[in-house]
């Protein structure tokens, strides 16, 4: 199983309504890509004060690396990225390991 950690720097321009689209968008994926075991996403709510500007984060748990790799270069998921990820983001910090 790969964690695939997704944490986004938001634009200061960014609306509530963007932000709040963007889980129901990301979740689409597991209809769409095999290999996605489950999403989860969420706003930036930690006290410590060191998130560093990342607002916005996702997990996509994949079954396996193979489903992983095999989601990077999928359609839909370039789809997602260019619609609803890269005009809200300044920057991106993605991490993966293996369960």
């Amino acid at each position: 199983m790969v964690e695939h950690i997704v944490l986004l720097k938001l634009k200061s321009d960014v609306t509530t309504a963007q932000i709040d689209a963007l889980p129901d968008a990301l979740m689409k994926m597991i209809d769409e890509i095999p290999g996605i075991e489950s999403i989860t996403a969420g706003t930036n709510n930690s006290p410590e004060g060191k998130s560093q500007g990342y607002a916005f984060g996702f997990i996509v748990r994949f079954t396996d690396e193979a489903a992983r790799d095999a989601y990077l270069p999928h359609p839909f998921h370039r789809e997602v990225a260019s619609e609803h990820i890269r005009p809200l983001v300044e920057d991106v910090l993605v991490f993966d390991y293996t369960v």
